[in-house]
């Protein structure tokens, strides 16, 4: 039986991986698409346990590469649901490195991802609501709602077939954009 509402702590998930040559970019650095795949599985697993169903990834609303990731360092990534809506949840995702021969920690990576829950048949399903008990899990929350509405905001103003130029141009104006319009 599907709970009404969770806490947050019940459907935290934490992973931690040791990165490889193979994880590595040609700079040496560990490549951001190998981060974004561990996101992105660590983000299913914090939103199916949440919502008790399958569950898909509807957008990623932002992915901030803070600082590189070496070889070698064990990197840990700490999800949780910052926000539900009826079938939608927004997880949070902080990845911290650390060298482990040091065990100086940074922070590498803060992330969102909006997941929804899914049935059997591909058709979106409710998931249990959010318990908040800290002023920390009411921001994140609230921060989620902002972050929604700020992105219907500029979908709405940026439509393709209301948008006129006319009304950007003097925006770019302090920008390296240089505006030659076809006839």
């Amino acid at each position: 039986m599907q709970k009404d509402y969770k806490t947050i702590k019940e459907s935290q998930v934490v992973i931690s991986e040791l990165m490889l040559p193979s994880h590595s970019n040609f700079n040496g650095k560990i490549h951001g698409g190998y981060i974004l795949s561990l996101l992105d599985q660590i983000a299913f697993a914090c939103a199916s346990k949440h919502s008790g169903a399958y569950c898909v990834t509807a957008s990623v609303d932002t992915v901030d590469f803070l600082r590189p990731i070496e070889i070698g360092e064990l990197v840990t990534m700490k999800a949780s649901v910052n926000y539900v809506g009826h079938s939608s949840m927004v997880i949070g995702i902080r990845v911290e490195a650390e060298n482990i021969q040091t065990g100086d920690k940074k922070h590498c990576n803060s992330s969102y991802f909006t997941m929804v829950a899914k049935n059997s048949k591909g058709e979106s399903v409710a998931v249990p609501g959010l318990i908040l008990k800290t002023d920390n899990q009411i921001r994140r929350f609230a921060k989620s709602i902002k972050r929604k509405n700020m992105k219907k905001n500029r979908t709405r103003e940026f439509q393709e077939t209301d948008f006129s130029s006319d009304k950007y141009l003097h925006i770019l104006e302090d920008h390296k954009a240089k505006i030659e319009l076809d006839s």
